[in-house]
């Protein structure tokens, strides 16, 4: 017991898990983090990071076979043959889709934080007090102001890259110089000005380095090379991952322990003490169960992951769950709704091109239902848009070949432009899920149900994405306008939100303002799981900032004698 024992255990090693491991180690504290996947360490573990396309075997794409043998992982934003090692098998880890739900996983040290999308934007007031305001969800426990000082915290230290443009529903942050506009982007950005006052294109607001500070070159990070071969690992550490900053961070302090190939059964919950002692975890590759203790407990395994080993938590006070009192925990899973996109081409331009390969893209921000509730749904979406040049013959029926084939290649085609949804969801008790009563998995935990779904209120934004994108585009001038519904399941926008949510209320809610679980104090969870709304922003950031924030209370607390 004495050799497993540590002052904090955090479950997790992605985006969250990194930063407990990193703000727990540098207060002080033996950090043991427990990760159900491989080890990976920074560029020795980034097979393709440098190969062209001629060097891997299938130029890029994978087998039929595979595909046939996983339908779901290949469906995954960025899933290629050169980044196939981040990411799962189906076989590998199943689960039970009540309803058609697409869970993307990526289980090695790092998590996901080596194949996520980047994005960076501040949520403001209007996605924290929305739900309330409006009617269609809880209150948060908490505001913008609660949040700024720790997003400050988090951007200085990860580097975000974008301008300060003093929009109320996106608030500004500690920025990088950004990636500019390229012509045709610009040209959109100005219509839009001309034609809605109400509506801004800013600069990408994303965890690159652009031009790398003090700090971020004390963890061993250079500026970003414009590659736009992010998720094959990036070797610079111009993006953020866990595994090129907050873990060597942490790790450098000599307080952190990771240990890869544990898979976490249970938090175990000690009765006389009134609180949780540790985690039972069991070895992915020896299937040997083992018990680690600690005083606090962060939970940081991915949203579904944590609503899994919560419920599998049981004991004689929580018969249904660690902190399961009001029945809710699994309840008010939502996601964001990603199945609305627009295409066009753009005359002219042609004697424009643009520096290297983009890793980001220009954002429009929310405009609907901000001060008032002006639309037929609740929420609002955020708007990711870009501009290109596409090759000479894209599209073509008439291909050449030999060498004016060779000859096309060199030439760049003309201009092509898109716009796409980040929707807000509205959580709702019946998209939930639970632990399967008669599947297990190959480590004999409980196998996950899956049940969640669209409404009314997700296809009626979807229906008013696609009208105004179009129009704006019309206004600025593109032709060929299409409009796309990809009508994919939930799941594969891979923003999985919710079941262990936030609130002030014991009877309506999982965690308090700290994000601690109200009826075991010293178990925090910090990840998507925590959420009591989606927000239109992307949520990545919120998640490290709550982190950072509550392991300073976690931090007090101790001190205090009160966990």
């Amino acid at each position: 017991m004495q050799e497993n024992t540590f002052d904090a255990i955090v479950i997790g090693s992605g985006i969250s898990g990194g930063w407990a491991a990193k703000e727990l180690c540098e207060k002080g504290m033996k950090t043991l983090v427990l990760e159900r996947g491989r080890n990976i360490v920074h560029n020795q573990d980034y097979p393709t990071a440098h190969k062209a396309p001629w060097e891997l075997e299938h130029r890029g794409r994978m087998p039929r076979r595979f595909l046939d043998e996983n339908p779901l992982i290949s469906k995954a934003a960025g899933f290629e043959e050169a980044t196939a090692h981040f990411f799962i098998r189906d076989k590998d880890h199943p689960y039970v889709q009540e309803k058609p739900f697409d869970w993307i996983r990526g289980y090695q040290v790092g998590g996901k934080s080596l194949t996520w999308g980047r994005a960076t934007q501040r949520w403001s007031d209007f996605e924290f007090s929305a739900p309330a305001r409006f009617g269609y969800g809880l209150d948060w426990p908490i505001r913008y102001a609660d949040v700024a000082p720790w997003y400050s915290h988090v951007e200085k230290f990860i580097g975000i890259c974008g301008s300060k443009d003093g929009i109320e529903a996106m608030p500004d942050g500690e920025f990088l110089p950004p990636f500019d506009f390229n012509c045709v982007e610009s040209a959109i950005q100005q219509s839009i000005r001309k034609n809605y006052p109400d509506r801004f294109m800013v600069h990408a607001r994303w965890a690159h380095l652009t031009q790398p500070k003090e700090i971020h070159l004390k963890q061993g990070r250079g500026q970003c090379q414009a590659r736009n071969m992010c998720m094959r690992g990036c070797p610079y550490g111009g993006y953020f991952s866990s595994v090129s900053s907050t873990l060597p961070w942490a790790q450098n302090t000599g307080n952190l322990t990771v240990r890869p190939h544990s898979v976490v059964h249970s938090i175990m919950y000690d009765e006389k003490a009134g609180k949780a002692k540790g985690v039972r975890i069991i070895d992915a590759e020896t299937h040997e169960a083992t018990e680690f203790f600690a005083k606090i407990v962060f939970v940081n395994a991915s949203a579904l992951n944590s609503n899994l080993i919560l419920l599998n938590s049981t004991s004689a006070r929580f018969p249904d769950g660690l902190g399961n009192d009001n029945g809710l925990l699994g309840k008010y899973i939502c996601f964001h709704n990603y199945r609305g996109s627009v295409s066009a081409g753009m005359d002219g331009f042609l004697d424009k091109y643009y520096y290297g390969r983009n890793p980001t893209e220009p954002i429009i921000a929310n405009y609907r239902n901000l001060h008032k509730q002006e639309t037929d749904y609740f929420g609002g979406f955020t708007t990711f848009t870009g501009a290109y040049r596409a090759r000479q013959n894209a599209g073509s029926t008439e291909v050449p070949f030999g060498q004016e084939l060779k000859e096309a290649f060199t030439r760049p085609g003309g201009w092509r432009t898109y716009m796409y949804m980040q929707g807000e969801t509205v959580p709702k008790a019946e998209n939930h899920v639970r632990l399967s009563a008669d599947k297990v998995d190959e480590w004999g935990i409980p196998l996950l149900v899956t049940s969640v779904g669209y409404d009314d209120n997700d296809e009626r934004m979807l229906k008013d994405f696609l009208k105004e994108s179009t129009e704006m585009l019309e206004k600025a001038g593109c032709k060929d306008i299409e409009a796309h519904d990809s009508k994919q399941p939930p799941g594969l926008d891979i923003h999985e939100m919710g079941g262990v949510r936030m609130g002030k209320d014991p009877k309506t809610s999982l965690l308090n303002e700290w994000n601690q679980l109200h009826h075991c104090k010293n178990v925090f969870v910090t990840d998507g799981a925590c959420m009591t709304s989606t927000g239109n922003q992307s949520p990545s950031i919120l998640y490290m900032a709550l982190t950072a924030r509550a392991v300073d209370h976690a931090a007090g607390e101790l001190r205090k004698g009160n966990l």
